[in-house]
């Protein structure tokens, strides 16, 4: 069968963000699947099953640049948007560094999240 939809995974440890990232995706036409940890990110194998990773910078445990590394390391070619409230030059050096192809500073625009997945998952 063929996947007609692109499959979004949302890892943040604010479960508000990720309810309401969620319900914009969903109703933007996208699956989401929805993660509070990294560590829950890699348990449940989701890398094989997502077109596209929006994911927060600070997480409790492995943070999002350390998600995005360990993924670069065993090949993953999965697009990564990163996330942050603390937006600095430190923290947007290493996101870029770490090879994401968006940097979205919270709060953020509906169409700012949905241009840059379209971005990533032309």
């Amino acid at each position: 069968m063929l996947k007609n939809r692109t499959i979004v995974a949302v890892v943040d440890d604010d479960p508000s963000m990720l309810n309401a990232a969620e319900t914009l995706l969903d109703a933007q036409g996208f699956a989401t699947m929805v993660f509070a940890s990294a560590e829950e990110f890699l348990d449940r194998g989701a890398v094989t099953q997502v077109d596209c990773l929006l994911l927060d910078i600070h997480l409790g445990g492995m943070s999002g640049i350390e998600l995005r590394q360990r993924l670069k390391g065993s090949g993953s070619m999965l697009p990564v948007i990163f996330m942050t409230a603390l937006d600095d030059d430190a923290t947007r050096e290493q996101a870029l560094k770490a090879g994401c192809v968006g940097f979205l500073r919270k709060p953020f625009e509906a169409r700012q999240l949905i241009n840059a997945i379209k971005t990533a998952v032309p």
